[in-house]
């Protein structure tokens, strides 16, 4: 099978607005004492995670770290176990922990992984993504900081990608089946 892109969704300007927005909802929400970990998910949340730290103020004290996961089911289903292929190179206890995604969709792979990193004993634990979509969930997950919901297409750009292809584009663009 092989794949085209299709019409934007996003364009690089209305993701630039959103993630200033959001930029803002966690400045508001975290005292200038308080230290915030974020956790990118490889490989898609490189470009969202880097955009968006980028636009918090210079006083707010974050550090940066990712995790690389995969869930593994038949096919192309995801089994919501997740293994984790990268770890996070320190501790996570007492600190205030935001994870943030790429994507969404069942929900299985995000909720699994919440909850090893709940175990880990954060003093909060939160969830940024950039895209949802909401209507594929099969399990509930708290977000806590969402950049779109969209239908349930596939798509590319920004980070996501299709084998491999189209991650480097700078607006969300459909993915048509040939």
């Amino acid at each position: 099978m092989s794949y085209k892109l299709g019409e934007v969704i996003l364009s690089r300007d209305t993701i630039a607005r959103r993630v200033k927005e959001i930029a803002s909802e966690i400045t508001n929400d975290y005292s200038k004492n308080d230290s915030v970990l974020f956790v990118g998910i490889l490989t898609g949340a490189a470009f969202f995670l880097t955009d968006l730290v980028r636009e918090l103020p210079e006083d707010l004290d974050i550090k940066v770290d990712f995790m690389s996961v995969a869930s593994y089911g038949s096919g192309t289903k995801s089994s919501g176990v997740v293994r984790i292929f990268h770890d996070l190179k320190g501790s996570i206890e007492g600190k205030h922990v935001i994870v943030v995604e790429d994507i969404v969709d069942s929900g299985l792979t995000l909720s699994h992984l919440l909850g090893i990193l709940q175990q880990r004993n954060p003093a909060s634990l939160k969830v940024c993504v950039l895209l949802d979509k909401y209507e594929r969930r099969k399990t509930e997950v708290k977000v806590d900081y969402c950049g779109f919901r969209i239908p349930d297409k596939f798509v590319v750009g920004y980070g996501l990608d299709c084998a491999n292809q189209w991650r480097h584009l700078k607006d969300i663009k459909y993915v048509i089946e040939e």
